[in-house]
């Protein structure tokens, strides 16, 4: 039965690195998106939320309108009351009926009063609710500008990126695959931790590639012979020599 190959420090080391290579030309694209996903998402978000509001103010609107019609329905209802009783005045034959008609035309004309003030009041709702969509349909417009400008510049960025971020995102798919689990998930906290999304840098000049400071000469020893896994004492990178990876199977 045959067993599993050893992987050596030295390959393991190998790995990561060019899984870090290729994570970096996917971060550089990100970086080449800037903040764009998010600034359209927040755009889109709000646009929706003012098209609800919009929405919303026009149903009141709607509504109040309605109420404006059914009394102004009254105010006809009560006009032709007052015509009928009008016509009936010119038949009565005693004061009881002329003064029931009579009472009978000055509650119409209470009506009707009724009816106009509750006309000018709806009339005076229509106006600020009608202020308030002008403001909520001209910042929804401007938004809607705004996002499709947005919209644009991202829609530029990806068809010149897609191809490229979607063969790196495969290479970055195959290395996670052959490396241990443990190593993948150091790699990764050690990623989260800096913006730059440098988790396994070289030795430049004496000193760490991710932050600069000075390794000791005996780490820079023991990260070239590569035995184990050497990490920056000052930032928790993950070290490896160039010589290391300059070299073929």
């Amino acid at each position: 039965m045959a067993t599993k190959k050893e992987v050596s420090i030295a390959d393991k080391l190998k790995s990561l690195y060019q899984l870090q290579l290729v994570d970096s030309e996917i971060d550089k694209i990100h970086v080449l998106k800037g903040e764009l996903p998010a600034e359209v998402s927040d755009l889109e978000d709000e646009v929706a939320g003012l098209e609800t509001r919009i929405n919303k103010i026009k149903d009141a609107i709607s509504e109040i309108e309605q109420q404006v019609s059914r009394h102004q329905g009254n105010i006809a209802d009560s006009n032709a009351l007052i015509e009928r009783y009008l016509e009936q005045l010119k038949q009565v034959k005693n004061n009881r009926e002329f003064d029931a008609l009579n009472k009978e035309i000055e509650y119409q004309k209470l009506e009707i009063q009724l009816s106009e003030k509750k006309i000018r009041e709806a009339t005076g709702q229509i106006e600020i609710k009608q202020a308030s969509l002008d403001t909520a349909e001209e910042k929804r417009d401007k938004r809607l500008n705004n996002l499709e400008v947005k919209q644009k510049e991202l829609k530029e960025i990806i068809k010149k990126t897609e191809k490229e971020e979607t063969q790196l995102l495969k290479e970055s798919e195959k290395a996670r695959k052959q490396i241990d689990e443990r190593l993948m998930r150091a790699y990764d906290k050690i990623r989260k931790s800096y913006r730059n999304g440098l988790a396994v840098v070289t030795i430049k000049r004496d000193a760490c590639g991710g932050c600069y400071n000075l390794v000791p000469p005996q780490l820079q020893i023991e990260v070239g012979l590569a035995k184990k896994i050497i990490v920056c004492e000052n930032c928790g990178r993950i070290l490896v020599d160039e010589d290391l990876l300059q070299t073929e199977e």
